[in-house]
C-alpha cells in the first residue's frame, strides 16, 4: 500500500510519499511565507517526478486535520479531498499534534506539542509514551499558554512546536530545570509523521469520509465569528 501525505497546519509545509513495504521513498519541506495555495500543488508535482510516480499510483492519501492554520488546513484538506474524488482512492486523516508527537518516539518524558495560535494563546496537547504509541495526558486545545504550563504535572516535560519557541522565556520562568526544549529540525510537524500514521489507519480500515470531513480547528475562525457577530447585529436590528 502506499500514501501521498500532506501537513500543512504551519507555515512549514509538506509533502511525503510512503510504501508500506519499502518506507518513505520521498518527502519535502517548504517554508511557506506565501501561501500553501501558491505551492502545494507544485510542491506535490516535483516531488511526484522526482519519485517516478503519477498521482494514479497512490493507492491513499492522507492529510493532517490541524488544529493549526485555519487557511493551510482548508487548502490541505480540499487538495486531498480532490485527489481522493479524482481518482475514487480512500482518504485518511491524522491529527496534526500526534503526528507531530511522533518527532520523539520512546521518550521518557510527556511531550507538550505547542503551535502558535495568536490571540495570545496556543494550540496544545501533551502526549506519553506508552509501549507502542501514544497517549493523550492533556487534549488538543486552544490555550493560554500559563494556564497550560500550569496544568503540567511536576516532572521534566518536553516542548515542541512554533509555540514552545515563543513562549520560551514564560516556559523557563514557569517550569524551570523541568523544561526541555528540542532540537531545531525537530520543532515542526513532518509530513512523513503524517504519511506513517496514514498508513496504519488505512491498513486497519479506518477511512475518512471526504465530503464530511472538515478540518480539527478547535476554535472558531475569524470569519466565523465576523459571520456570526453580524447574524447577532442584523437579528438585535429587527427583533431589538
Amino acid at each position: 500500500m502506499r500514501i501521498l501525505a500532506i501537513e500543512t497546519s504551519t507555515m512549514l509545509g509538506g509533502v511525503a510519499i510512503m510504501d508500506e513495504s519499502e518506507g518513505l521513498l520521498a518527502e519535502l519541506r517548504l517554508n511557506l511565507r506565501r501561501t500553501h495555495s501558491e505551492r502545494l500543488m507544485t510542491g506535490i508535482n516535483l516531488l511526484l517526478q522526482q519519485a517516478g510516480m503519477r498521482i494514479q499510483d497512490m493507492d491513499v492519501f492522507g492529510v493532517a486535520t490541524g488544529p493549526g492554520s485555519f487557511t493551510g488546513l482548508r487548502i490541505g484538506l480540499s487538495t486531498m479531498k480532490g485527489f481522493s474524488f479524482a481518482t475514487g482512492k480512500p482518504l485518511v486523516s491524522v491529527p496534526t499534534l500526534e503526528a507531530f508527537a511522533w518527532n520523539f518516539p520512546y521518550s521518557m518524558h510527556p511531550i507538550c506539542i505547542m503551535l502558535d495560535a495568536r490571540k495570545k494563546e496556543v494550540y496544545a496537547a501533551v502526549f506519553r509514551w506508552r509501549e507502542t504509541g501514544f497517549d493523550r495526558v492533556i487534549e488538543e486545545t486552544a490555550i493560554d499558554p500559563a494556564t497550560l504550563l500550569r496544568a503540567l504535572s511536576d516532572e521534566p516535560v518536553l516542548f515542541a512546536g512554533e509555540g514552545a519557541l515563543l513562549y520560551k522565556n514564560m516556559i523557563l520562568e514557569m517550569s524551570g530545570k523541568n523544561a526541555i526544549f528540542v532540537s531545531p529540525q525537530k520543532t515542526m510537524p513532518s509530513p512523513s509523521n503524517v504519511a506513517c500514521l496514514g498508513l496504519r489507519k488505512a491498513k486497519n480500515g479506518e477511512f475518512s469520509e471526504p465530503v464530511s470531513l472538515v478540518p480539527f480547528y478547535v476554535r472558531r475562525s475569524e470569519a466565523e465569528i465576523k459571520i456570526r457577530g453580524d447574524r447577532e447585529e442584523d437579528s438585535h436590528t429587527r427583533y431589538g
